[in-house]
C-alpha cells in the first residue's frame, strides 16, 4: 500500500460511488476533486488537517450542489434571471481533460489535474453560448491550492456573452467568533442583506458577531484570514478576480438550510474570489483567466497579538 499512497494523481470513487481526484503531494498534503461539478472537497495539509469546510448534511446527489468545499459559480454568482442560483458549473459532470493547452507549471510539480466543461445541447436552452471552461487544481510543493479557470467563448456565430464568477471556498475555522479578515479594510462593499446597497468598510479587520452576506469591490490581490484559536492564517491570493465575497450564514439562516447544520455556521467562513460587480464579457475565440491560489500558514504572534502585517507582507 504505502507505494500507492504516493501517486500524485489517483482516479477513484468517492461518496456514492461518484468519480474523484486526489492528487498527494510528498510531504503529506493532500486534495481531493470531484468530477461532479469540478468541486474541491478536501485540502489537507502536511499533518492531516482538514483546511476547508464541507456540512455533515452536504448532498452528494446530483443534480443537488454539494455545501461546502469549493463550488464554481458559472455563468452567475448569485440569482438573477431563469439560471439556476450560482449557475450550473457545479452541477455538471465535467471531464478529465486530456489535450490541455499549456499553462506554465514547475515541471517538479505532478500533483494536478485538468478538467473541462462544455455546453451539451440541453444546457444551451438554459444559456445558449458556446464556450470551454477549463479548469487545473494544483496541489504545491508546499501545500498550496491553485485552482486556475480558463473561460472561452468558442462561439462560431460572432455572438459576445458574459458572465460574472466566484470560487466560493468554504474555509473550516475553529470557531468564528475568533476569526478576523484582514486586508479589506476601507474597501467599498454591497451589502446583500441591504438590497446590495454600497458601503465603505471601516478600518479595522473585519470579525464577526453575526451574519455577513458583503461583495467587497476592486479589493486588493491579497487576503488573510486569521483564526486565533487554531494559530493558523490562510492567505488568499488571486487574478483576474478584483471582487472577495465574505459570508457567514449565522443561526437563523443556518436553521433554515436543508444541506447545513443547524451550528455548523460557527466552524465556516466563505472569503470568496470573485468577478461579480462587473460582469466579464468575452467575444469568440477571447479568453478569461481567474487564478485563486490558497496557502495556510501559522500565524505569527506579537506580544500576544496576531500579527497580520507580516503575513500580508510576506511573500
Amino acid at each position: 500500500m504505502a507505494t500507492s499512497e504516493r501517486v500524485p494523481v489517483e482516479l477513484c470513487k468517492g461518496v456514492n460511488g461518484l468519480e474523484k481526484v486526489v492528487l498527494r503531494e510528498v510531504r503529506g498534503s493532500s486534495a481531493e476533486i470531484y468530477l461532479y461539478g469540478a468541486h474541491v472537497t478536501s485540502w489537507k495539509n502536511e499533518h492531516g488537517d482538514e483546511l476547508l469546510f464541507v456540512s455533515a448534511k452536504a448532498n452528494f446527489k446530483p443534480p443537488k450542489p454539494i455545501r461546502g468545499g469549493i463550488p464554481i459559480c458559472f455563468p452567475q454568482f448569485s440569482n438573477h434571471g431563469s439560471l439556476e442560483q450560482h449557475g450550473f458549473a457545479r452541477t455538471k459532470f465535467w471531464s478529465i481533460d486530456t489535450d490541455p493547452p499549456p499553462l506554465p507549471t514547475s515541471t517538479s510539480n505532478k500533483a494536478f489535474i485538468d478538467l473541462i466543461l462544455k455546453p451539451t445541447e440541453e444546457d444551451m436552452k438554459i444559456w445558449p453560448h458556446s464556450y470551454e471552461f477549463r479548469l487545473r487544481v494544483t496541489l504545491g510543493p508546499g501545500g498550496d491550492l491553485m485552482l486556475t479557470s480558463r473561460i472561452r467563448n468558442t462561439s462560431a456565430d460572432g455572438k459576445p456573452f458574459s458572465f460574472t464568477f466566484a470560487y466560493h471556498t468554504y474555509f473550516s475555522v475553529s470557531d468564528i467568533s475568533e476569526v478576523r479578515v484582514e486586508g479589506l479594510e476601507t474597501i467599498d462593499y454591497l451589502d446583500n442583506l441591504q438590497n446590495k446597497e454600497r458601503f465603505t468598510e471601516q478600518g479595522d479587520a473585519i470579525t464577526f458577531e453575526s451574519e455577513v452576506d458583503k461583495i467587497y469591490v476592486s479589493t486588493p490581490t491579497k487576503i488573510a484570514i486569521l483564526d486565533h484559536e487554531k494559530k493558523r492564517t490562510f492567505v488568499i491570493r488571486k487574478d483576474g478576480l478584483p471582487d472577495a465575497v465574505v459570508w457567514n450564514p449565522w443561526d437563523k439562516k443556518s436553521k433554515a438550510m436543508a444541506d447545513f447544520g443547524d451550528d455548523e455556521y460557527k466552524h465556516m467562513l466563505c472569503v470568496e474570489s470573485a468577478a461579480v460587480e462587473n460582469p466579464i464579457t468575452l467575444r469568440p475565440g477571447e479568453e478569461w483567466k481567474g487564478r485563486q491560489e490558497l496557502s495556510a500558514v501559522p500565524s505569527s504572534y506579537c506580544s500576544g497579538q496576531l500579527d497580520p502585517q507580516r503575513v500580508l507582507q510576506g511573500s
